[in-house]
């Protein structure tokens, strides 16, 4: 039995998708070793039970390993899904995609863009990716012939929207001056404001929908993180400055106030992080990603909680007078990101 999540739609695409998606990363990577595929296969199902409609993977999750996943778990489902990939990495076998130690290259040539598509519609056992992003912007390649090429690859029938992600204000005017963009992904949460600078104001007047991934801070903004929390060597936060055990300290005061209002409510503060995704714009749609069934649920649970115009007011207060240490990404991580 399926029940009902509202849906949104991606800015002025006709694109539509259950308000909150589910990102499949942390089933196969970068949070530890991957998990078992049986009991990921049967979270997706159990996603779609629940209203779910959008799935996040890329080639680079693995590499290739999570788009199998997801290709095969959402195999009898594509009348019902929305499938989410991405391009736009040079993956050998010598480097490391996890992005800890060894960035792999950027790679957005046309050529490229093309290879992944095919490849990827192979693993996604689909006919036509329903959204193509650019992973990163890549500075060696004009953004008109990346936006030229996945134009020609929705002429094909082989892509169905172009999206971009973490790219800045002026790539993504380029690229939707030549192909309509019609989803931004980039990371945004109450703990991390930025895009609310420049980024929104600019999806908002060309009618790009935004798809903010870490939503829930990495996980942080849940309460379920604290300064005794280790992470291991192959878990990506282990590099990530903010979530230094040092920084962490510092940053629960955000947590405590989150779980304030969570409690006034009665919800919890993943609910409230989430919620108050989906209260600023109608065409945001958070991907919370999780490996277990009871988060899953928690998150979809965010579909209905509601904010007053006030309480939406005293958290913009509160939030913006916590001063938060650390950066959102590694050092290596952060010279792939567009602004």
């Amino acid at each position: 039995m399926t029940t009902e999540i509202q849906k949104r739609k991606l800015g002025n695409s006709n694109l539509e998708v259950s308000a909150i998606g589910l990102g499949c990363m942390g089933m196969s990577f970068s949070y530890g070793p991957p998990k078992d595929k049986k009991e990921m296969i049967s979270l997706m199902h159990a996603a779609i039970e629940r209203g779910i409609t959008f799935f996040d993977t890329a080639e680079v999750y693995g590499p290739y390993i999570n788009e199998e996943l997801v290709g095969e778990a959402l195999a009898p489902f594509h009348d019902k899904v929305v499938i989410a990939t991405k391009f736009g990495f040079n993956i050998t076998p010598h480097n490391d995609p996890r992005g800890m130690k060894g960035l792999p290259a950027l790679n957005s040539r046309p050529e490229n863009i093309r290879k992944v598509a095919e490849e990827s519609l192979k693993r996604l056992k689909i006919e036509a990716i329903d959204l193509f992003y650019q992973h990163r912007v890549d500075p060696n390649v004009p953004m008109e012939d990346v936006a030229g090429t996945v134009s020609d690859l929705i002429r094909e029938g082989k892509v169905k929207h172009f999206g971009l992600s973490e790219a800045g204000v002026k790539n993504i005017r380029r690229a939707h001056a030549v192909q309509p963009v019609t989803a931004l992904q980039s990371e945004y949460s109450l703990w991390w404001r930025e895009p609310e600078e420049e980024i929104i104001p600019t999806l908002e007047e060309l009618g790009i929908g935004l798809v903010p991934f870490s939503p829930l801070g990495k996980g942080f903004l849940t309460g379920k993180i604290d300064e005794n929390t280790t992470f291991g060597s192959n878990d990506f936060r282990s590099s990530v400055p903010r979530l230094s055990a040092e920084n962490i300290r510092a940053n629960l005061a955000f947590v405590d106030f989150i779980r304030q209002i969570a409690e006034k409510k009665n919800v919890t503060p993943a609910q409230i992080a989430l919620g108050w995704l989906l209260a600023q714009k109608p065409w945001i749609v958070p991907i919370p990603g999780t490996t277990k069934l009871h988060r899953l649920e928690e998150n979809i649970g965010a579909a209905s909680v509601e904010f007053t115009p006030d309480e939406l007011q005293e958290i913009n207060t509160e939030a913006s007078k916590i001063n938060l240490l650390g950066g959102r990404y590694s050092e290596n991580a952060q010279k792939l990101i567009d602004r």
